[in-house]
């Protein structure tokens, strides 16, 4: 994807006054709505799907920097926009600092992976705070838009993700226990981590006996083993936990959950 296509020029606006983060959200809002692209969208749709974004947490990340985003039905392609506010607007950031740059993007609702990318893309690129200073001082859309383009280097990789499953095994059978990872182990390309912990009655016995310890006995520990594997190998894992545990149907002691992914990077040591 091409940020030269997806940062829509009537989209930017430098020197804005706004005051609060709700009066910052409908300025957004206002100026997506320039875009051809939501055409077939309301302006109030629009606010009310950054405003829901905003609920389950604010787009702040501190340092002066806001990614307001949201995806919407109805909406065909990405529309990137940018709005500076000089004097800064109270945007809920963790750090209490107070906004002066806001990315916003509005995304096609099917567009998982391409809409983490995209974030992705520009969060690294307003990691040098001399940049984000000279968008914040930009005294106009273009040299805005120019800045902004040069820092993210344009382009948003077009890289197709991993289609990966993560794989949790839970495993109450002592005996059990290394057979399984053992058989896990030589799948190639997969991501293998053990955790321990132990069972609901074994913790709810130690904290009523004030002991704080696990108490021994069948099920008292249970281990689960977390793998990150390719999708195609997902019925290959069940198979061979199947062969040492018979049919998980009928198996006690041993749970196996299988959950597709939506995006997965960076990879982890043996």
């Amino acid at each position: 994807m091409k940020l030269t296509e997806l940062l829509r020029t009537e989209c930017i606006r430098v020197g804005s006054t706004v005051d609060d983060k709700a009066m910052a959200l409908c300025e957004i809002a206002a100026l997506a709505k320039k875009s051809a692209i939501l055409k077939n969208v309301s302006e109030e749709a629009i606010l009310e799907a950054m405003q829901e974004r905003e609920t389950l947490g604010t787009t702040a990340f501190g340092h002066g920097i806001a990614i307001p985003h949201c995806r919407m039905k109805g909406v065909r392609d990405f529309v990137v926009g940018l709005l500076t506010v000089p004097a800064g607007v109270e945007f809920e950031s963790e750090d209490a600092q107070k906004v002066h740059l806001l990315v916003f993007i509005i995304s096609p609702p099917k567009s998982d992976n391409a809409h983490i990318r995209l974030l992705s893309t520009v969060s690294q690129a307003l990691q040098d705070a001399s940049v984000v200073r000279a968008m914040i001082e930009a005294p106009d859309s273009e040299t805005l838009r120019s800045l902004f383009l040069k820092a993210t280097k344009e382009d948003v990789s077009d890289q197709f993700p991993l289609r990966r499953s993560m794989v949790h095994i839970f495993v109450q059978d002592e005996s059990a226990f290394l057979e399984i990872l053992e058989a896990l182990s030589s799948l190639e390309d997969t991501s293998l981590n053990v955790f321990d912990g132990q069972s609901c009655s074994s913790s709810l016995v130690a904290a009523q006996s004030g002991t704080g310890s696990s108490v021994k006995g069948n099920g008292a520990v249970s281990k689960c083993i977390t793998a990150i594997i390719d999708r195609s190998l997902s019925n290959e894992v069940i198979r061979r936990v199947e062969t040492i545990t018979g049919s998980l149907q009928e198996c006690i002691g041993v749970m196996v959950t299988v959950q597709e992914l939506t995006y997965s990077g960076g990879s982890l040591g043996f």
